[in-house]
């Protein structure tokens, strides 16, 4: 039996981050390397990852020949996953098809289709192995059906294998994250132990976190080839016992990488001490979510921060010389001041960096239902929801113009002078040069939306 994992390309309307990263499908790697030890000798296992491969997926289809295509994604993803499905169909009609990935674990229901047979809804890799089981037993789709349901039931499952980094060599020269170049992915705990209100992260996992023993995790470390590490987790500064204890195991096995982390201010603000050790094994960059620079934001995010302390840490990682990647949330009531008031904040504070999200209420998240009968695109718009469309009125400007007024405070931040020499520096020509392209094809997709409004 041949099974086909596939990583679908972004749609065309997706304002995509792709052009400025490409990060490994680490979910299907994961089932890769956990196919069960009674299906080892029965199936194959490929993945196909459409951001960089070239052949069509026709053509694909015709020459592997799958039993079973399955397909991971992101709310962005529905419409492309339900039209690659139809074509699996159209080529065989008996090969199994299913969808995983996070926004099939929260909102299931948007992958409803007759061209998809499941929807991994929990526990993926377990609702994997049967369908390749049942699919290998040549059952009905009824019983495998009712055997997912019953996974589904099941409590949660982290205890697997480590992913299979080679089921993707074809592919790995390709993976970078910004100036992380090549990187690699580690996921070290699952769901996130916070309550910030707009968040999709808390609900993958039913606001319950886990965390993988950190043995473990170093010992995955060291087989990691790449130098560049960007470790996945919802936050990673988080738990000051289990970050000393990274430290020792990294020190005691000699392992010098870089790592790329999430982690929230508040932490970082509160712990100078071990955010410094943490540098001295190798932490290079953190995306911090600061989300705003208004309390009364801060505040109806549930976010349990103050600028102060989005300020104090920020002063920490540029003292540290750590690389700073921050986010922030833009409320429908910005105007062209508060863009200003925005603007002048972040180049006070030497932000190089910096992710402007328009607030987009992301179906399945606690704030969704508040701005469903808000939003300016049809729910079924799925590839607008990628956190970079106007997807509500904003209430002071044009929608032109909010798009406008966010091209405008990114080339104000990022395009300074200060800035292109520190990272000229830092960094060298080539990998900068693959930066302003990205970022260029980024800041097309955005003057589109505002020639046509």
């Amino acid at each position: 039996m041949k099974a086909l994992l596939i990583r679908p390309k972004p749609d065309k309307e997706t304002i995509g981050l792709q052009h400025v990263m490409i990060c490994e499908p680490l979910e299907l790697e994961y089932l890769v390397s956990n196919v069960q030890e009674t299906l080892a000798d029965e199936v194959t296992v490929k993945i196909y990852d459409f951001i960089l491969e070239k052949k069509p997926f026709e053509q694909i289809l015709l020459e592997e020949k799958p039993d079973f295509v399955g397909f991971t994604g992101y709310i962005t993803h529905v419409r492309t996953i339900k039209q690659m499905a139809r074509k699996v169909k159209l080529y065989n009609p008996n090969t199994k098809t299913a969808v995983g990935g996070v926004h099939a674990e929260v909102v299931g229901d948007d992958f409803l289709d007759e061209s998809i047979d499941f929807i991994f809804r929990k526990n993926g890799i377990d609702s994997f192995n049967a369908v390749l089981e049942g699919a290998v037993k040549n059952q009905d789709k009824a019983i495998i059906e009712k055997r997912i349901k019953a996974i589904e039931n099941q409590p949660y499952n982290y205890s697997y294998k480590h992913p299979d980094r080679k089921s993707v060599e074809n592919y790995k020269k390709d993976y970078y994250y910004m100036f992380h170049n090549p990187c690699a992915l580690i996921k070290t705990s699952y769901g996130c132990p916070y309550n910030c209100s707009f968040c999709f992260c808390k609900e993958i996992t039913s606001g319950k976190y886990y965390a993988r023993d950190i043995e473990d995790v170093v010992a995955e470390i060291s087989q990691i080839p790449e130098k560049e590490i960007y470790i996945v987790d919802d936050d990673f500064l988080y738990n000051e016992d289990r970050l000393k204890k990274f430290i020792a195991l990294l020190k005691e096995n000699n392992i010098e990488k870089n790592y790329l982390v999430y982690g929230r201010a508040d932490f970082i603000a509160n712990n100078k001490e071990l955010i410094s050790e943490l540098k001295k094994v190798g932490l290079r960059a953190v995306i911090v979510g600061i989300e705003s620079i208004r309390k009364s934001d801060l505040d109806n995010y549930n976010k349990k921060t103050t600028v102060q302390i989005n300020e104090t840490c920020i002063e920490i990682l540029r003292e540290l010389d750590i690389e700073l990647y921050a986010t922030l949330i833009l409320p429908m009531d910005f105007n062209k001041q508060d863009f200003r008031n925005l603007t002048n904040w972040l180049i006070d504070m030497k932000i190089t960096f910096v992710n402007l999200q328009p607030l987009t209420p992301i179906p399945g998240t606690e704030i969704f239902k508040d701005y469903e009968e808000k939003l300016l695109v049809k729910r079924e718009s799925y590839e607008m929801f990628d956190m970079a469309h106007v997807i509500l009125k904003p209430q002071h400007l044009s929608v032109r113009e909010f798009y406008g007024q966010i091209l405008l405070s990114y080339y104000k931040v990022i395009m300074r002078p200060v800035n292109s020499i520190r990272l000229l520096k830092k960094y060298g020509l080539k990998e900068n040069l693959k930066m302003l392209k990205g970022s260029q094809r980024v800041s097309l997709q955005y003057l589109s939306k505002i020639i046509r409004g």
